[in-house]
């Protein structure tokens, strides 16, 4: 009983401690949006928003990232613009923002 309840003690320990490094965490598509707003809103006034909620795998500068997809949209006084943005997915780091 003593080596089964060891395991299971040792099990458990490594599991806690490994998890991070096991699973991809990632933010919400929520969270990453707002992240995306606040960058850009420091640029733009910001009048409508969107987002993907499923996350994608796209390669920049020779790296793959695991990214959402979403845009922006901000008003101006000729007009509406509109931009889309992929933020990544592990802390919402925006990683490019081009106009539509």
């Amino acid at each position: 009983m003593k080596k089964l309840s060891l395991g299971l003690g040792v099990g458990f320990l490594l599991g806690y401690f490994l998890r991070p490094t096991i699973t991809k965490e990632r933010i919400s598509p929520e969270k990453a949006l707002k992240k995306a707003k606040a960058t850009a809103s420091s640029q733009h006034t910001i009048s409508g928003s969107w987002i993907h909620m499923n996350p994608e795998t796209v390669e920049r500068y020779g790296l793959q990232y695991e990214i959402y997809r979403g845009g922006i949209s901000t008003s101006t006084p000729d007009g509406t613009i509109q931009y889309d943005f992929i933020s990544e997915t592990k802390n919402g780091t925006l990683l490019e923002l081009t106009q539509s």
